[in-house]
């Protein structure tokens, strides 16, 4: 008979407590706040316990000693402890790049907000009369003065105000919509769909490819309460093509007492054709086709924060003003404030000076290249020969942002070769302490000085010589 005691090998035995695990991450580096230790520790824990639960080798389950196991812990809680969203330099060349946020605000339109976070302010006081206010009438009358429209609306975003305007002007009735504008926009979300939502019936006309005057003035009946044109923001159709400009849909309305409505996605107050820019990134042009409503961003091509901004004729506005899903959709004071200074600043023809959108929209790719060569002397010699070949290039970008496809400016990129791989490269660029976010093309990391604002040359420097350190 066996007489040695049993020894229980259960490999669960290894992985330390939650809370002993968090008191050392703690004692060991104190900048750690104790919740983020705490979690950290039970998200190190869980990981492990589940590991050996799937059947995974214990090794890679385990940590090899009492200090590995606190660094995993403090690597989640340090993790746990950023900022989010965190600060990065975006060096795609792609000004609105929607998963960077899209446009930079001004930093006078950045100021206005924290002030306005910050303090009691008169949003809804009229302080003549010390009556109720209106939060909107501010920017109502900038964006008037701006557009040349009646009158002007703001909510939370470009979508929420197509919601809307649909909800208040056809709401159980029918809106016509080309086959070849049914698009989807970022994030999966499908002008049908948020048809849907805003409980009208869509009516669609034309095929893919080709929409004729007369597929509208056939659809149109005794429930069509609107004609809707959508703005192709995020993809082209050529060839054998054909649509209804605003222009002849207004026209059509018109004799058919229908209102017309465009969701152009992104536009511009400021005329950006004589810089080569399509005709339709400017509201006011379309505004002068007289439609009923127009809505756009007030961020993408209008450098504001993001915002849905409508413009149109008074009695629309102010149904729209007066539906009770406004208040649900509303802007809040800090967009307001941001919104508020934006416009002021071109209303003073202070835009194209302050605001990063449109210093980086219409940046000379000659300056743009004195900057990119200026970077690559530098890190001609800081990087080591052997660890990467370095050149400069020019090269074509898109606006992005879900705004004027097929649209691309010149450009110029330090393209990077590295002995480690692109990807790896890339990688380490992301976890610098600024993170620095390029584009891997053609196994080279490219870094596009459109979108690096002067004075990031240097994070962007410290990011790449770091890297290959």
């Amino acid at each position: 008979m066996d007489s040695k005691p049993h020894v229980n090998t259960d490999p669960r035995r290894g992985i330390p407590s939650v809370h002993r695990l968090a008191d050392q991450v703690c004692s060991h580096l104190s900048e750690i706040s104790p919740w983020a230790a705490t979690e950290g520790a039970r998200r190190v824990v869980e990981r492990a316990r589940a590991g050996l639960s799937e059947g995974i080798p214990v090794e890679k389950c385990l940590a090899d000693s009492n200090q590995a196991w606190v660094e995993r812990a403090a690597a989640e809680a340090r993790n746990l402890s950023q900022a989010r969203p965190r600060r990065v330099v975006n060096a795609t060349g792609v000004v609105l790049h929607t998963n960077l946020g899209r446009a930079r605000m001004a930093a006078g339109a950045a100021q206005a907000a924290a002030e306005a976070a910050a303090e009691y302010s008169d949003l809804e006081l009229d302080l003549e009369s010390g009556e109720r206010g209106d939060r909107l009438q501010g920017v109502g009358d900038r964006l008037s003065l701006l557009s040349g429209a009646e009158s002007a609306f703001v909510c939370n975003n470009c979508a929420a105000a197509v919601l809307l305007a649909l909800n208040t002007l056809a709401a159980g009735r029918e809106v016509i919509v080309s086959r070849g504008e049914l698009v989807e926009i970022g994030g999966s979300f499908r002008v049908p769909e948020i048809m849907q939502r805003a409980g009208v019936r869509l009516v669609e006309v034309g095929s893919t490819n080709r929409t004729h005057p007369g597929d509208y003035e056939e659809a149109i009946g005794p429930e069509t309460a609107l004609l809707l044109k959508v703005h192709r923001s995020n993809f082209e159709v050529r060839g054998f093509v054909a649509e209804v400009g605003l222009g002849a849909l207004v026209q059509i309305g018109a004799r058919h007492g229908v209102p017309v409505m465009e969701d152009l996605g992104s536009a511009s107050l400021v005329d950006l054709g004589p810089q080569g820019f399509p005709e339709e990134s400017y509201a006011p042009s379309r505004l002068a086709l007289s439609p009923d409503l127009v809505c756009f961003s007030g961020d993408k091509l209008m450098g504001g924060p993001q915002a849905g901004l409508v413009l149109g004729r008074s009695e629309v506005v102010e149904a729209m003003r007066s539906n009770p899903l406004a208040r649900a959709l509303r802007a809040d004071k800090m967009t307001l404030a941001a919104l508020d200074w934006t416009l002021c600043a071109l209303l003073e023809g202070r835009g194209p000076e302050e605001l990063p959108l449109l210093r980086q929209l219409l940046a000379s790719p000659d300056s743009i290249e004195r900057r990119a060569r200026a970077l690559w002397a530098k890190l001609v010699e800081g990087i080591p020969t052997a660890a990467a070949s370095v050149r400069v290039q020019s090269e074509r970008v898109p606006v992005g942002g879900g705004s004027l496809p097929g649209f691309e400016l010149e450009s110029w990129a330090i393209v990077i070769c590295a002995e480690c791989g692109s990807e790896a490269l890339a990688s380490r660029l992301r976890l610098a302490p600024v993170p620095v976010v390029a584009r891997v093309r053609a196994d080279a990391v490219w870094i596009d000085l459109r979108t690096v604002e002067p004075g990031e040359e240097s994070i962007v420097y410290a990011a790449l010589t770091a890297a290959f350190h």
